[in-house]
């Protein structure tokens, strides 16, 4: 399986070890596969008696060529270990008639993307030895909260890699914050900066795409690399949820073999739906793919019209991982439905006047899989409530996000498949406004609301956030978004 460029009509020549290793195409775009490989109904019938990393290798296996089954299923038992995911990788829950919660938030920083992040780092330091690297990598970071910690845990100590994670100050969680700021290892460094997460994005692709910067750490035996969702070693992984998923619906009686089901996933960055989309366009029987947005909507209006328009009001809201206007993996998905050429016209016109419409027959390939709906504040605050009072399901907020859409989805179509609804962090990572949504009233601050919502809920702490308040904080620094390369500079002593 080759790669290339979403924005190049060159022919793929690049493996996935390298891809892994690059992270970001030369020309700015992002990396696809050269053909999407099937997914037949006998090999999901034997993905169903398989364990998670069973099917995780097997999966992974038809993308990454370039390594063996051995090594990717020996990498997936690591990466999914039980004692890492303390309550399974990605369990199903009933929530009630024919809507599913998959948990993907049980391992080590309570939110979904130690899915991807406990087994990118393996296949990054297996794709240093497959290129012959003998520079050390660089992995920046930018997130708008979970992204950042699932990282920092999943390369943290790892042989020939030192990572560095920026986060607008005020546009996390106190959890998520200290969660990052406490972060343990050698190789790690934390810095948050003056504006908000697309600033914080904007910022990592100016510095990978600086020539003079790449050549400064070039000199000092260091290069570039990604952990973000533009990278396709973070993004493959994704695709093995929806598999196991429907594998699972058909383990419980709930799905037959072939029986189409749909899939709804609280976004901003549209990765983890994309992932869903390629399994769709793999074989998996997915029929609507529901992509979930809060108060910052710009997916849900592209959707409906067609036209991506970020020059927009930006919300700080209660489900920050959300708070994005510039969804960089919406590209792959142009990629597919538009072509290379377009796709890199559609790209520069967004980044000169932060507005571009897609073609006609574009948007119909969109609508064939794809639909839009958004819950503003009062709305997730009033899920959250209904979900536990009703079906004493306690939901952090980017869920209750994605539970809003697919009631809206269900009332407006009245369609009753089964419906497999992204659940993307622990609620207690989200502990102050879960707790105000549940009991009406105000925590004594934001630490404390985390045994508030314990003793309110008779749940408990999930292990990673259990006695966060102790830990020894380790990075303070603060940034101006025009000063993200010099941190780096100073970090690597350079």
């Amino acid at each position: 399986m080759f790669y290339k460029s979403t924005r190049s009509n060159s022919q793929a020549t690049a493996l996935a070890a390298q891809i892994i290793k690059q992270g970001l195409a030369e020309d700015g775009g992002l990396f696809v596969p050269e053909s999407i490989p099937a997914l037949t109904e006998e090999e999901i019938t034997a993905l169903c008696k398989d364990t998670y990393p069973v099917r995780a290798a097997k999966i992974l296996s038809k993308f990454l060529t370039d390594y063996t089954y051995e090594e990717l299923l020996e990498d997936c038992e690591a990466a999914y270990d039980e004692a890492a995911f303390v309550g399974g990788a990605a369990p199903l829950v009933n929530l009630y008639d024919s809507m599913e919660i998959l948990e993907l938030w049980h391992g080590p920083t309570a939110a979904f993307k130690d899915m991807a992040l406990q087994i990118m780092p393996r296949l990054l330091s297996r794709a240093l030895k497959k290129t012959g690297e003998d520079r050390t990598a660089l992995i920046l970071v930018a997130t708008s909260g979970d992204t950042g910690k699932a990282a920092l845990e999943g390369y943290r100590d790892i042989d020939g890699v030192k990572i560095m994670v920026f986060y607008p100050v005020d546009g996390v969680s106190r959890v998520q914050k200290l969660q990052m700021s406490t972060q343990k290892g050698e190789n790690v460094n934390v810095c948050a900066i003056e504006g908000n997460f697309d600033d914080a994005q904007t910022g990592v692709k100016v510095i990978f795409g600086d020539a003079a910067m790449a050549q400064k750490l070039n000199e000092n035996g260091y290069f570039f690399s990604s952990a973000n969702s533009i990278n396709w070693g973070r993004l493959a992984p994704q695709i093995v949820y929806y598999v196991s998923a429907y594998c699972d619906l058909i383990n419980s009686g709930k799905c037959k073999l072939g029986d189409p089901f749909n899939v709804c996933v609280p976004t901003g960055n549209f990765g983890n739906i994309f992932a869903a989309y390629l399994a769709k366009l793999m074989g998996l029987p997915v029929d609507r793919l529901i992509c979930a947005s809060n108060a910052n909507n710009i997916l849900t209006d592209f959707l409906h019209t067609g036209t991506y328009d970020r020059n927009r009001d930006f919300y700080l809201t209660m489900s920050p991982s959300m708070d994005i206007l510039i969804s960089s993996n919406l590209e792959r998905l142009l990629y597919f439905t538009a072509g290379s050429e377009r796709t890199a016209a559609y790209m520069e016109e967004l980044k000169k006047n932060g507005v571009y419409t897609v073609s006609s027959d574009v948007k119909s390939a969109i609508d064939e899989s794809f639909k839009g709906y958004f819950a503003d504040e009062k709305e997730t605050a009033r899920v959250i409530n209904e979900v536990y009072t009703k079906y004493n399901y306690l939901a952090d907020t980017h869920t209750a996000v994605a539970i809003s859409a697919a009631m809206q989805y269900v009332k407006e179509s009245g369609d009753a498949r089964p419906m497999v609804i992204d659940s993307t962090a622990s609620p207690y990572k989200f502990a102050n406004n879960v707790y105000k949504a549940v009991t009406k009233k105000t925590p004594t601050d934001d630490l404390a609301a985390l045994d508030e919502l314990a003793e309110a809920t008779g749940t408990s702490i999930p292990y990673p956030l259990a006695g966060l308040a102790e830990r020894e904080v380790r990075f303070t620094k603060v940034v101006h978004r025009e000063e993200m390369a010099n941190a780096v500079l100073e970090y690597l002593g350079i």
